[in-house]
């Protein structure tokens, strides 16, 4: 295995233990933002109280995931901020591709590899990895008057009974041979591309190519879906493109809505 290309990151504290990166760098940037300049990172060995876009509780063995968390300092206006969830879980699934893995995304943060047999609610994927954000407005500098938080999780190592959900998977149980250093080394040089180029078109996900990017490796695109939105209501539909915005749009009976936030289901089992 080859050793690492040079560091993306200006910053990069390794920890042998936390409950939450996300937390700890927030925590970081209100304390004295200065400290933590874009692309800065945080990254755990172990991590005991991670959480999921919707809350849930994330944890995983010592020394066999990636868990890190990076600042981005976003030069463009803060209402584009929200796409760079999709933007991250695009970096993720490029920088995966890199090492070999043929990862796509499940909109709008979780990170997939195939595998089968077929399974409710994900069909024949299974979950390697995924992504959270958290903006914090008031950690400015003069770069941007504030800061997001990437969170990224890759599963690395994890034999099969080491994994939570019967819907997750491991890069070593679909056959890749890599460490979480060569995934955060993989991972750090997509989002730094993918971020630069954005941020050049000043946040257009359209004009910066990001929107077609996407498009690409979301494999939610075409399929039937069940989605959950906020408040406990399910749609209904297919899931036929994303939106200029990056939401997911559902043909719902001839009428296409755009769900921005909310839980999907694949509902095709083969």
């Amino acid at each position: 295995m080859a050793e690492p290309g040079p560091s993306v990151f200006p910053r990069l504290d390794v920890v042998p233990r936390t409950g939450s990166t996300n937390d700890d760098v927030v925590a970081g940037l209100r304390a004295d933002p200065a400290a933590w300049p874009h692309l800065a990172a945080l990254r755990a060995e172990h991590q005991d109280a991670g959480r999921g876009r919707t809350g849930r509780g994330w944890e995983t063995p010592p020394g066999t995931a990636l868990t890190v968390s990076i600042v981005l300092r976003p030069r463009v206006a803060p209402e584009r901020w929200p796409v760079l969830t999709l933007l991250g879980g695009f970096a993720v699934v490029t920088g995966l591709r890199q090492l070999g893995a043929p990862a796509a995304l499940k909109w709008p943060n979780d990170v997939v590899l195939p595998a089968q047999p077929a399974i409710e609610g994900w069909g024949p994927l299974r979950k390697v990895g995924g992504v959270l954000a958290d903006a914090v407005p008031g950690a400015t500098t003069e770069r941007s008057p504030g800061a997001v938080v990437l969170g990224v999780g890759v599963n690395v190592a994890q034999a099969a009974d080491e994994l939570p959900v019967p819907w997750a998977t491991s890069l070593a149980l679909a056959g890749i041979v890599t460490d979480a250093e060569h995934v955060l080394d993989a991972v750090g040089t997509a989002l730094a591309r993918a971020f630069t180029v954005w941020e050049d078109a000043d946040g257009d996900p359209q004009t910066s190519g990001l929107l077609d990017a996407l498009r690409a490796v979301t494999t939610t695109l075409d399929e039937a879906v069940a989605v959950q939105l906020p408040g406990g209501h399910v749609l209904e539909g297919r899931a036929v493109d994303l939106d200029t915005a990056g939401r997911l749009l559902v043909d719902v009976g001839g009428h296409l809505q755009a769900v921005d936030a909310g839980d999907v289901r694949h509902l095709r089992l083969a």
